[in-house]
């Protein structure tokens, strides 16, 4: 049957043949392009002509609170990110604000009203949005600024107000799509689901596979699959490597030399870098002025043995083979992630006993510490526990007067690893001479304990635990390490924790909960602008763990020669006077390592 056109048209009665799915969502999306912006949008497709407005404030006002400071300064493209980031949030929860209000209140206004509220309220978005964006973006980078000369970095800062906010918006446009694709697939699932079973049960099941299909997706395939399988792949390949500079050290007391039970190819990128960067005994001498002994360094690597107990085992045998127990001091080093020891927390003790020294540590893994952090934090813990228990046995084995003196150091995870392989502080005061724990995570189980029992009235950046006794903190050692006026008894316990450290301070708690490193007093780097919000505080100092290392000692996580005071606070060696102290922190300013 043919129309007056000429075009076919179907008889009477006839169906008509279904439209193509491209044309009918073409179709839709020319249909929410015409539509107003004060008009409701269409809740069934991915398309909109405008957002929620709801949502939208509630993510704008969210882009706001991310313009604070935070524990370090950052730079201008991760304020773009952490913008992004805390906009997307603050959509989904207008968004659900959106959703929960029509809900609960019933009343409705007449369609006219409706829209002309709608039509007004976005007007004033608009211009109340614009320019508070473009004030708060100027403040927000004078507050940087005031934060860098906080923390006594150049006053120069660029702060590219345009690309963050476009940085921000693209990044939240981003997030904002990818959760309207699976808004849309949920449903199209339900649709699908509901041909079989009865509405309740299809859209129970969609929720429950959609929500499967995300986490399986997110954890396994883009996490697990994709980020770390790369980031492990690259560290695979940079632990068969060995710095520029560094070579097979030829002293029989170090391991991966010619006379080591340990191969050099073994010992990993990390322990390449502790062995072969070994002080002489005439490096030393030129501090001490004295004749020195060259200092016994142990490391196995991963590669060097099958699992913990094997790695222990060969550790102990290369102990014995350096005459490590015959030593002045023995010390243990817990490791960071990628098997790193900080030569600034090593060398001190070695100058401080003239080269009696011997020190011992295993790598549990190669990964980047925030990979480890996610995948094995538990493992670096259970390596360091194994070399522990072997050697407080052999010490237990030896004459009280000849053995010799037990400490325990570590930074970041490397404390961590430490302090979990002691059942609690008791312990590790009873069983060893002293402790040097250097910026410890806010996970660390012993750092926890005595932070939660602190003495009352002392801030937990700087926390007093029995009238420091025992156990004391500092970021600027010569003046923290005498406080409180009591008695400080051995065996010593030190931690150097800054107060604008991230990696001390971050934890899941932040997204709702505000810290207790906020309350006053502050801390000495911490800027009076910083305050707490739900959610963005959390992805701000997240953020801030990969910049804590852009700011110089001792802010953030940077810690510098701290540890010279803190290991002449902790084991002293006969004699010694603050100012030995003094001259070696000069000394060690003036030759410190890369390593």
């Amino acid at each position: 049957m043919l129309d007056t056109a000429g075009e076919r048209v179907p008889f009477p009665g006839q169906d008509r043949p279904p439209e193509p799915a491209w044309k009918r969502a073409g179709r839709h999306t020319l249909d929410a392009a015409r539509r107003p912006y004060w008009d409701r949008h269409d809740e069934t497709w991915l398309v909109r002509r405008w957002p929620d407005l709801t949502a939208t404030t509630v993510a704008t006002l969210f882009f706001w609170l991310s313009l604070t400071p935070s524990l370090v300064p950052r730079p201008w493209a991760l304020q773009g990110v952490i913008g992004g980031i805390t906009a997307a949030i603050g959509y989904g929860i207008g968004a659900l604000l959106s959703w929960i209000g029509p809900a609960v209140v019933r009343w409705r206004p007449s369609a006219e009203v409706q829209l002309r509220v709608r039509a007004h309220a976005w007007q004033a978005y608009w211009v109340l949005s614009l320019s508070l964006t473009v004030l708060l973006l100027g403040e927000s980078a004078d507050m940087q600024r005031e934060l860098r000369k906080l923390q006594e970095l150049p006053p120069t800062l660029t702060w590219h107000s345009m690309m963050i906010a476009l940085l921000a918006v693209a990044l939240c446009s981003l997030l904002l799509l990818v959760a309207r694709l699976i808004r849309l697939g949920t449903r199209k699932l339900i649709d699908l689901l509901l041909r079989f079973v009865p509405r309740p049960v299809a859209v129970t099941a969609g929720l429950l596979i959609s929500a499967m299909v995300v986490t399986f997706g997110a954890k396994d395939v883009v996490f697990e699959r994709g980020v770390v399988d790369i980031a492990s792949n690259i560290a695979a390949n940079t632990d068969r490597s060995t710095h520029k500079g560094i070579v097979q050290s030829d002293s029989p007391f170090v391991s991966g030399s010619p006379q080591s039970l340990i191969r050099w190819e073994d010992l990993g990128y990390q322990g390449r870098n502790f062995t072969g960067s070994v002080l002489s005994r005439q490096q030393i001498s030129s501090f001490t002025e004295r004749p020195s002994m060259d200092p016994i360094r142990v490391y196995v690597g991963r590669a060097a043995a099958d699992g913990y107990t094997e790695q222990t085992a060969l550790a102990m045998a290369e102990l014995e083979r350096t005459g490590a127990f015959e030593r002045e001091v023995l010390a243990i080093a817990g490791t960071t992630g990628s098997g790193w020891i900080d030569a600034r927390t090593a060398e001190p003790l070695e100058y401080l006993y003239n080269g009696d020294t011997a020190i011992v540590a295993i790598q549990y893994s190669y990964l980047p510490s925030w990979v480890s952090f996610l995948v094995d934090r538990e493992e670096a813990g259970r390596a360091t526990r194994e070399l522990v228990m072997a050697v407080r046995e052999r010490l237990d084995a030896l004459p009280a007067a000849e053995r010799p003196k037990f400490v325990v150091f570590g930074e970041s995870m490397g404390a961590t690893a430490v302090e979990d392989s002691f059942d609690g502080l008791d312990d590790m005061l009873a069983t060893t001479d002293g402790a040097l724990l250097v910026g410890p995570p806010n996970y660390s189980p012993v750092w926890s304990e005595i932070t939660e029992n602190r003495d009352p009235g002392s801030p937990v950046w700087r926390p007093e635990y029995e009238d420091g006794r025992h156990v004391r903190f500092a970021q600027y050692p010569q003046r923290d390490l005498r406080r409180p006026d009591g008695e400080w008894a051995f065996p010593r316990v030190v931690y150097l924790q800054n107060a604008s450290d991230p990696i001390v301070w971050w934890s899941p708690d932040l997204a709702l909960q505000p810290p207790e490193w906020l309350e006053e007093p502050l801390g000495p780097d911490v800027t009076e602008e910083l305050n707490w919000f739900p959610f963005v505080t959390f992805w701000q100092t997240a953020v801030d763990m990969s910049m804590s290392y852009g700011v110089e000692a001792p802010h953030g996580h940077r810690y510098g020669t701290n540890a010279v005071e803190g290991w002449a606070a902790v084991l002293p060696p006969e004699g010694w006077t603050e100012a030995d102290t003094l001259r070696l922190k000069a000394f060690a300013e003036a030759h410190e390592s890369p390593y």
